[in-house]
């Protein structure tokens, strides 16, 4: 029970943190003059993905690299087959950005690059370096690209980032009265230290319960540490979904799949260096591929997710769970 505990109570702290944190540097942004379409691609889209950072960065100092690592795999198989399953099934969803598209081939690229380097290589921080230099590096041309972008043909940095603010308008930049910093810099703080907090409570009970168990530590990462942090993306792309915001829908996903590789795995790999699990690098991975080969397939054409492939998606996901649990 206890176990349960401070996994609820890490899921809890984390979005709750993650939150404010966000809340506070966008606030800060807004009061320096920050654009809001810089805001939206870097703060908001960066921020909203701190929970899941957090906690895999903190698992790879506890010497847990299979919750590290299989929250990271975990999170973008839920994302595609679970999130975008989801999405679709309530509301069929029509792609029709051109950037979308192009961003899809990079999401595939990106995790069957990390799935090679990870069957070959350890994660030293020299790769994590590598990784968080291209997130930078996409982040950038994302920027460049949406000051010159038609009103419907945003890319998936953007659309990450509209997410997050179509389900919580607070997350807005909003022009301030006042120029004091104070305030939004103590929130945005506080945010950071209750996340670090969720994140190291969540790693507790979670290698708690692979002991307990008696199942290895990458099972729990890659099923109930990444669903729980995969929480907040369902949401919003739920809600965008709902809105007819189909794009907005997809471009999340995608974006969010982008960031948990290179972001997170990156700064994972910066921080922690070590080896990806064996059992992660030739079994999840390949799967983390072949989800987003599907996704980018089913994008290019019939450009649109029918409530069909929505359910196909969703009962893909649910083999996936069941393989893992049987065969533990």
């Amino acid at each position: 029970m206890l176990l349960w505990l401070l996994l609820l109570g890490g899921f809890v702290l984390l979005v709750v943190g993650g939150e404010l944190l966000v809340r506070g540097a966008v606030d800060v942004a807004s009061r320096l003059g920050v654009s809001p379409l810089v805001i939206g691609l870097t703060l908001v889209g960066l921020g909203t993905s701190a929970p899941e950072l957090v906690t895999s960065v903190q698992a790879g100092l506890s010497g847990s690299p299979g919750i590290a690592y299989g929250n990271i795999v975990g999170s973008n198989i839920a994302n595609i087959l679970l999130i975008l399953g989801v999405s679709a099934l309530l509301s069929p969803m029509l792609v029709d950005s051109r950037a979308l598209r192009r961003d899809g081939v990079f999401m595939v690229f990106v995790v069957t690059v990390f799935a090679l380097l990870a069957a070959l290589l350890d994660f030293g921080r020299l790769l994590g370096a590598a990784f968080v230099a291209t997130l930078a590096g996409y982040i950038l041309i994302a920027l460049r690209q949406e000051r010159q972008a038609e009103a419907a043909d945003h890319g998936a940095a953007f659309d990450k980032g509209e997410a997050a603010q179509g389900a919580d308008p607070g997350l807005r930049s909003k022009p301030s009265s006042t120029r004091t910093l104070a305030l939004p810099l103590l929130i945005s703080l506080a945010g950071l230290g209750i996340v670090v907090l969720g994140g190291n409570l969540l790693v507790t009970g979670a290698v708690g319960l692979a002991r307990e168990w008696d199942i290895s530590e990458s099972i729990i990462g890659l099923t109930i540490v990444a669903l729980g942090t995969s929480l907040p993306e369902l949401v919003t792309s739920v809600i965008a979904a709902l809105r007819k915001q189909a794009d907005v829908a997809f471009g999340n996903i995608v974006g969010s799949s982008i960031y948990n590789v290179l972001g997170i795995g990156g700064v994972t790999a910066l921080i922690a260096p070590g080896p990806v699990p064996a059992d992660i690098s030739s079994f999840d991975m390949p799967v983390m591929v072949g989800a987003a080969a599907i996704a980018l397939v089913l994008a290019y054409t019939g450009r649109r997710f029918s409530r069909l492939e929505g359910a196909l998606l969703l009962a893909c996901y649910a083999g996936y769970i069941w393989w893992l649990w049987v065969h533990h």
